[in-house]
């Protein structure tokens, strides 16, 4: 087992990858009273093409099947995994993202009782059609909510504009009419290629003995069989720099109109130090440009064109990646005049200096060293960092070497005006 400490954080971080190829990662911290355990799979929403394990040609499976898989994973033929936790005394979640899917509990009591639910019920699949269509219903309804809702609306209606053939533009738990081509088959072969160990990452962080967890984790797994790891393929279709769509409006019954304008970036094909210093680069370009110290965000929230829902966001994984800026706000064309020149003045005139990085850079630091006292936000973010060849513990290091030189090349990855779009979500009878 390798000990890995953090002179910067005085934190030790044990891993150990296993003979199956599941990467083991043991984070103990003192004085605390709750552990958290996440058990993650590389394999999120956009994995809709693939060569199936055992199989030469390739698949396109249903919109929405990684997350109705991570649903079906709690049904088994006993009954449901939430009511084993619940019985010690455990809390029980799961979320599909993008690029993974991960199931978690957090507990202060029977730990190793609770670690053995967790990785039992990922690795023990149960499907069957019959259960496979009583779940259509279910997911049919969450995915009508998330139709009602105007901010996810906003969200996914402002990558739809970005993209034109990469699946980040669907929704992640697919339509009410994709999730109906779901089979039980369907979930056992995704299930089959992308939930082997060597695919995923199980994550322990809080109050316990990384010695003994990890000869609990290792005595788990030796008593299972798997198949030998094998790498797997996914395609993408090929997406170049252009948008697919400079505007588009969307009417739905709300008081105050929305407004985002999106920002594709054209630099996606990274990982590790690279994605690293260009993730936290752009992150540290957007609090300078729109922050709260900001002169936009005082000019902007002086003269009414934003309010407290107005936020500013950066992502990037390998294959896509893009920025938004938003707010509700009764004068959206106003508001995209200044975000859009706020944007040009910082491509003709940079006005980042070292003197202003170093400001944010110590507000930010002072951020992300909060963010570690809470085991809850290492356990969800580790995972992300490590299957991008990221360590979240390089995050302060990194931070500490950043150059203005960084955060202008990370800036030229998004500030090119040709792959900017607005969408917007007005009151219905305001619609054009």
């Amino acid at each position: 087992m390798k000990k890995i400490h953090f002179d910067t954080l005085q934190e030790t971080l044990y891993n150990e990858k296993l003979s199956n190829g599941l990467d083991v990662y043991i984070l103990p911290k003192r004085g605390f009273s709750k552990t958290f355990v996440t058990f993650t799979t590389k394999y999120g929403s956009v994995d809709r093409t693939f060569i199936p394990r055992g199989k030469k040609e390739e698949v396109t499976v249903p919109d929405g099947i990684a997350h109705f898989l991570e649903h079906k994973m709690f049904e088994k033929e006993d009954g449901d995994v939430f009511q084993k936790f619940s019985v010690n005394g455990a809390s029980a979640n799961a979320f599909t993202s993008f690029t993974r899917t991960a199931y978690l509990f957090s507990a202060t009591d029977k730990l190793y009782d609770n670690t053995e639910i967790l990785l039992d019920f990922v690795q023990e699949p149960y499907f069957t059609e019959k259960t496979v269509e009583k779940e259509k219903g279910i997911i049919a309804q969450e995915i009508t909510m998330y139709d009602d809702e105007p901010d996810w609306r906003l969200y996914f209606g402002t990558i739809e504009n970005l993209y034109h053939e990469h699946p980040v533009k669907i929704d992640i738990a697919g339509t009410v009419e994709s999730i109906q081509d779901i089979t039980a088959e369907h979930l056992y072969e995704c299930y089959e290629t992308f939930y082997h160990p060597s695919n995923m990452v199980l994550f322990v962080v809080g109050a316990v003995d990384p010695e003994e967890m990890m000869a609990f984790i290792k005595q788990n797994q030796d008593a299972k069989t798997f198949d030998e790891p094998a790498e797997i393929v996914r395609i993408f279709p090929k997406e170049g720099d252009a948008i697919a769509s400079t505007e588009r409006t969307l009417a739905m019954d709300i008081s105050k109109p929305k407004f985002n304008l999106g920002m594709k970036c054209n630099k996606t094909n990274v990982a590790g130090e690279e994605m690293l210093i260009q993730e936290l680069s752009s992150s540290l370009v957007l609090d300078l440009l729109f922050g709260r110290t900001s002169t936009f965000y005082t000019a902007a929230y002086n003269e009414g064109l934003i309010d407290e829902s107005f936020s500013y966001d950066f992502t990037l994984e390998n294959g896509f990646g893009f920025a938004m800026v938003g707010s509700d706000t009764d004068q959206p064309q106003q508001l995209e005049s200044a975000i859009r020149k706020t944007v040009q003045d910082a491509v003709d005139h940079w006005p980042i200096t070292t003197v202003e990085l170093d400001r944010m850079r110590k507000k930010k630091i002072g951020q992300f060293m909060r963010s570690l006292n809470s085991p809850e936000f290492i356990a969800n973010q580790f995972t992300r960092y490590a299957f991008n060849d990221m360590n979240l513990f390089d995050v302060v290091p990194t931070l500490e070497k950043l150059t203005v030189d960084d955060l202008q090349a990370a800036f030229r990855t998004f500030s090119d005006n040709s792959g900017h779009s607005v969408y917007s979500v007005v009151p219905a009878n305001k619609d054009q």
